[in-house]
């Protein structure tokens, strides 16, 4: 009823997509200094290492996303023949994952200093003929790469809302949330300056519980996309409105006795079949792939979809009624 054609975004969103590929040039670009600027400041605190970690970490996103783009649009072939959208949900997972085993390892590895009540000194530098405590350092370090990204973050958030890209809103989240990680680092040196060494520590650690639970989250929503189940939003809040109103628009053909939707998300679009039992043989191929155009239509998310004649319908259907949240979605779309 369909092929598979090359994938272009619509005409609207090509300047979205500039404008997020142009900020995430610029969040790899400032977030690479900013490494460079805690790698300089690190001293021996565990706090310190923690957030330097986690901008490391920070590099991953931006850096799927900046692949993906350019790998998703490529034109199916033999190899290929669905084409390369799951990049998008492949880069999704190594980027989530990278930030689950990171995290632990921080939490592990800080837990372990706890433990064994190790001092981390901070000691004093002399800068123009004046003695300054590093923790003063650390401290201007650990703005620099912290205040920044908050603005980033919410810059980048509107874009993966128009772009339903997940990688791209896993990013934003990330960057909105590193006040904290900024915020953590900085008690646990000032600690260590009354002298309560454990502080660093402990900063170190809730800067991993952090990590830890991003990288949860985001593992299990790529693991959902790849696992061809129900797309969710963007932001993996609820399910997303789509299967609600392509049910909506079948409703509406009168040739049609019965019917089921079966999409999956591949990155950023939808694929998938919609199994419809026709009440007469009449003109059903044509009749078929006109619903396929009428469909696609309703959303430019919807890429690739087939609409199947069947003579009986038996498979597991999605909610009638569906989330609060996606009624309210199909009430404001539909």
């Amino acid at each position: 009823m369909t092929r598979v054609r090359r994938f272009e975004l619509p005409d609207e969103l090509q300047p979205v997509q500039r404008r997020a590929v142009m900020l995430e040039k610029i969040t790899l670009a400032y977030m690479l200094s900013a490494i460079v600027v805690l790698a300089l400041t690190l001293g021996q605190s565990q706090a310190m290492k923690a957030a330097w970690i986690e901008d490391l970490l920070s590099l991953l996103p931006p850096a799927a996303f900046l692949i993906a783009s350019r790998v998703r649009d490529r034109d199916p072939n033999p190899k290929f023949p669905w084409g390369y959208h799951r990049s998008v949900s492949i880069a999704y997972l190594i980027a989530a994952f990278a930030l689950l085993v990171m995290g632990l390892y921080v939490f592990g590895d800080s837990a372990f200093k706890l433990a064994t009540a190790e001092h981390p000194p901070i000691g004093v530098i002399e800068l123009f003929g004046e003695q300054i405590w590093v923790g003063w350092v650390m401290i201007a370090a650990l703005l620099y790469s912290g205040i920044p990204p908050v603005f980033l973050g919410r810059a980048k958030l509107k874009l993966a809302r128009e772009l339903h890209d997940k990688v791209l809103y896993a990013d934003a989240e990330m960057n909105r949330a590193d006040w904290m990680t900024v915020a953590a680092a900085i008690v646990g040196i000032v600690l260590i300056g009354f002298g309560f060494w454990w502080g660093d520590a402990v900063a170190a650690i809730f800067i991993s519980v952090d990590i830890v639970r991003d990288g949860w989250s985001n593992i299990r929503a790529a693991a959902h996309d790849l696992m061809d189940a129900r797309p969710r939003r963007f932001d993996s809040g609820g399910f997303h409105p789509v299967v609600g109103l392509v049910e909506r628009e079948l409703e509406r053909q009168g040739w049609v006795a019965d019917s089921a939707v079966r999409l999956r998300e591949e990155g950023h679009v939808f694929t998938g079949e919609v199994l419809v039992v026709p009440r007469d043989d009449d003109r059903v191929v044509e009749r078929s792939e006109e619903l396929a155009t009428r469909l696609r239509a309703i959303d430019w998310k919807l890429f690739d979809l087939s609409v199947v004649p069947v003579s009986e319908i038996d498979i597991p259907r999605p909610s009638a009624e569906g989330s609060d949240d996606e009624r309210e979605e199909l009430g404001r779309l539909g």
